[in-house]
Formats: structure tokens, sequence, C-alpha cells
């Protein structure tokens, strides 16, 4: 049995992603929660409440706190960029939502000022975590399909998010497209190109933002591997999860997830199953668990998060260059920072 200490942990942002972060640092015996922070006072301290944490509403607050050992950011995008500078000038880790900004040259900037710095950096792309998704890619990496030729990710939510939501994501590239273009350079790293098509099918206020709906993007690799990412807000039968890696020797796939594996057959159907996991908090809870034992994992062995900042400068670049394909009608090449 480890004598070690559990590590402090920071959190900072006490909404729906931060409650996740929460239940799984309690849940972890190697950790504790020190101090939740947020501006809202009455969210961090309902959150706080019977936890033995802390709750504060500034961040020089949570700073404040002696011996931290990390902390977990969780808080809107705009804060992510000064959080992540404190963590490294604090010489404390750091788990990131994504992304790490909105602004690309925010991101390169914030790059270049943490450059020397050894503190643990993770982004917060917990899909590289879910278990299916991570065994797909271990066995292509392991070459059980032979060359990857083609990759195929859908991602479409249950239901738009609210408007007012909507006006402050960044829009559909940068929100939701980031996880899945983080995927594709999970599977293959060097991307070369980008080509993407929008459309507004079913949602006026989206619209009205000047954001899109629902969007396909072709992505190119160094080697010729195709990849086709397909998006939308919307799914009718619940949370759209799905990724098939085509190879020259096979293929590999992985399917949305149902409550259980039970299947009814009768006379009026055949295979009927429960509904598909209706919400990305429920679909993706183990991938959240794994991807904190992993960032604990680089904290106490010191050895480099995996996705780390740099996962996040490339995704964004990605994903500003399906935005622009999307409004120009044009491909534009890309290449690695």
């Amino acid at each position: 049995m480890s004598t070690e200490l559990p590590l402090k942990i920071a959190l900072f942002g006490s909404g729906r992603i931060g409650q996740v972060h929460a239940r799984n640092i309690l849940a972890n015996p190697d950790l504790e929660l020190a101090v939740i922070a947020d501006p809202f006072i009455e969210g961090a301290q309902a959150l706080a409440a019977g936890t033995g944490a802390r709750a504060v509403a500034t961040v020089d607050e949570a700073f404040a706190i002696g011996d931290l050992d990390a902390i977990i950011i969780g808080s809107p995008t705009n804060t992510h960029v000064d959080l992540i500078s404190r963590a490294a000038a604090h010489g404390v880790a750091a788990l990131c939502e994504k992304p790490i900004d909105l602004d690309i040259e925010r991101v390169r900037s914030c790059r270049d000022s943490i450059r020397d710095s050894k503190s643990p950096l993770m982004l917060g792309f917990n899909r590289r975590f879910d278990p299916n998704f991570a065994s797909v890619q271990a066995r292509v990496q392991a070459g059980e399909i032979g060359r990857l030729e083609q990759l195929t990710i859908i991602s479409r939510d249950p239901v738009p998010a609210p408007a007012s939501y909507i006006a402050n994501s960044g829009g559909i590239f940068r929100d939701q497209s980031i996880h899945d273009l983080d995927m594709a350079r999970f599977f293959v790293p060097e991307i070369i190109e980008v080509s993407a098509t929008g459309s507004n099918l079913f949602c006026d206020y989206i619209e009205e933002a000047g954001d899109f709906d629902s969007v396909v993007i072709n992505l190119r690799g160094a080697r010729g591997e195709q990849i086709t990412i397909i998006n939308s807000r919307h799914s009718a039968f619940g949370h759209d999860q799905r990724l098939e890696a085509f190879g020259s020797d096979g293929m590999l796939s992985a399917g949305n997830l149902t409550p259980t594996s039970v299947r009814k057959y009768t006379a009026a159907g055949a295979e009927e199953a429960d509904p598909y996991l209706h919400f990305f908090l429920e679909r993706y809870a183990e991938a959240y668990r794994r991807e904190l034992d992993s960032f604990v994992q680089s904290i106490r062995t010191g050895t480099s998060c995996s996705p780390g900042f740099e996962d996040g400068l490339q995704a964004l670049v990605l994903a500003n260059a399906a935005e622009e394909s999307a409004r120009s009608g044009r491909v534009v090449k890309v290449g690695q920072e």
C-alpha cells in the first residue's frame, strides 16, 4: 500500500463539468479536493458542502491555499490561459478543459510563456480515454488492420445547447468538432489538408448567431489517410458517438452505448434495445475517470501528459482551418506549428 500523501487539488469552476471533476476527485483516494473557486460563490459553496473543501470566489484565494499539487480548470474558456500560466508560475500541474482559448494568438503566446515549465499540463480531450475508442486506436497502431486508409468519426449531440451558450461557444468547429479533430490526430498525428462544409438545417437561434448546426469535415493525413468527421447539434435517438477505422487488412469500429446489453425480440420487432445514452456526461463518464487517473500518474511519475498543450494548439489550428474552409469554400493547407 502506498504511503504517499494525497495530492491537493484546486478546482476552478462549479458548473456541470466542475461537478464531474469534483465527484471523480472525491472518489479517488489518491486525491484531496482542497478548494473550489468560482466567482459564483453560491455554486462553489454548494459543491463544496460536505466535502471538506474550501469555497472561494477568486483565483488569488485559491492559489493562496498552501501546498497545492495541481489544479483542474473547468471554468469558462476565457479564463484558461491565465489559469494555465498561473499554475506554471506556481509550479503545480494543471488539467484544463478544451479549448485553451478561442484566439490562436493567445494560445501561441501562452505556449511561449510556459515553454520552460516542468509542471505537467494535460488538455481535457477526454475521448482519448474512452475504453472503446482507445482500444481501436491501440489496435490500429499495432497494425491489426494493416495500413490505416480511412477514418470516420461521427459525433451528434442529442439536442442543441441553449442560445446563451452558443453565443459564447466560439462556434461548432471550436466547441464541438474540436473533440473529433483531436480524435483524428490521435489516429493520424500529421494532418496536412482540411476542407469543410456547414449548414443550417433545424435551429434558428444558431443561424442567427452566425453559426452552423450541422457540419462535415474532411481531412487528409501526410500519408494520404482520408478522415471524415460528421457533426450535428441534434440527434433524435440520443448521443450519437461512433468511430470506424478502415485499413488495408480489415476494419475496426466502435458504436454507440446503451445502459444495458439487453435485447427484446417479439413479433413486432427484433433486437429492440434501450435508447442510447443521452448526454455526454453519461456517455463519457468512464473516460473522465480514466483521464483523471492518467493525470495523477503523470504527476506522480513526472512524465509528460498526453494529450498536452501542443495537442490543444493543433486541434484549434484544425478547427480554425475548418471554419475558414466552410466560409470560403476552399481547401485549407495546414502544417505542424
